[in-house]
C-alpha cells in the first residue's frame, strides 16, 4: 500500500496535507504544475489540490480525499 499526494506550490492547504502524509513513510508526491504530476493526476481523475490517494500494490485506488485534507483519525484508518 502506498499514498499519493497531489499538490501545487500555490495551494494554501497543501502544506497541511504534506505534514499529514509525511509520517506515513511510503508516499509519492506529485506536483500537478509539472508534466509528470499532471499526467498522474489526469490518470486518476484528480482535479483539485490537495488530493490524497491510498493505492494498493497494483496502483488501484483504495481511498481518496480529493481537494481536502482528512482528519488524522480518518486518514489513520486507511494507512
Amino acid at each position: 500500500m502506498r499514498v499519493k499526494l497531489f499538490y501545487k506550490d500555490t495551494c494554501p492547504r497543501c502544506p497541511a496535507a504534506k505534514k499529514l502524509v509525511e509520517e506515513t513513510g511510503n508516499v509519492e508526491y506529485f506536483n500537478i504544475d509539472e508534466v509528470e504530476g499532471l499526467s498522474e493526476a489526469t490518470y486518476y481523475g484528480v482535479m483539485a489540490t490537495p488530493s490524497i490517494m491510498v493505492v494498493d500494490d497494483n496502483n488501484n485506488p483504495l481511498k481518496a480525499w480529493l481537494g481536502e485534507v482528512p482528519s488524522e483519525e480518518e486518514y489513520g484508518k486507511w494507512v
